[in-house]
């Protein structure tokens, strides 16, 4: 089992994260974004940024090679449907996309937003820890969370439509 500790400051106990919330064990801040038959979008539950979005496999797998091949045609088609939802409701002009097998959760790729803040913290891949450690420890207030709530249903409203 793992303590993770949530956006909203709750400590969870799972043994992975990712089967808790493809599960609905766990709902994720603000609900569930897009759920397909293979796929999971919500926000992310630790990390309090606007538009920042995690696709994540119902299947308990790591790899990208592991998905089938209706898999990978579903997983390209949900993340560019959420990329175009980010750019036109959430006016968001850039996103690093972060994907790793060696998680220890479901394959998963994050879609993290770039901020004029987030400036500060560099412009590579090495600056999305800190960013994100900034916005959990910084960033979780009830007026943010509120921000990240009024984002989420406006993707979930726009990828549903």
């Amino acid at each position: 089992m793992r303590k993770i500790t949530l956006a909203d400051g709750q400590t969870v106990e799972v043994e992975c994260l990712s089967c808790a919330l493809t599960s609905r064990m766990i709902d994720p801040v603000g609900g569930v974004i897009l759920e397909t038959d293979h796929f999971h979008a919500h926000q992310d539950v630790a990390y309090p940024i606007k538009g920042l979005v995690i696709l994540a496999s119902k299947r308990h797998i790591k790899c990208l090679d592991e998905l089938t091949k209706e898999e990978r045609y579903e997983y390209i088609d949900i993340m560019t449907r959420i990329r175009e939802a980010q750019r036109s409701v959430l006016r968001i002009e850039h996103v690093y996309y972060f994907y790793n097998e060696d998680t220890t959760h479901h394959f998963h790729i994050w879609m993290v937003p770039r901020y004029d803040w987030m400036g500060d913290f560099g412009r590579s891949v090495e600056s999305v820890r800190p960013v994100l450690l900034h916005a959990r420890n910084h960033m979780n207030t009830v007026e943010n969370q509120k921000v990240v709530i009024e984002a989420i249903e406006a993707l979930r409203k726009e990828l549903n439509s």
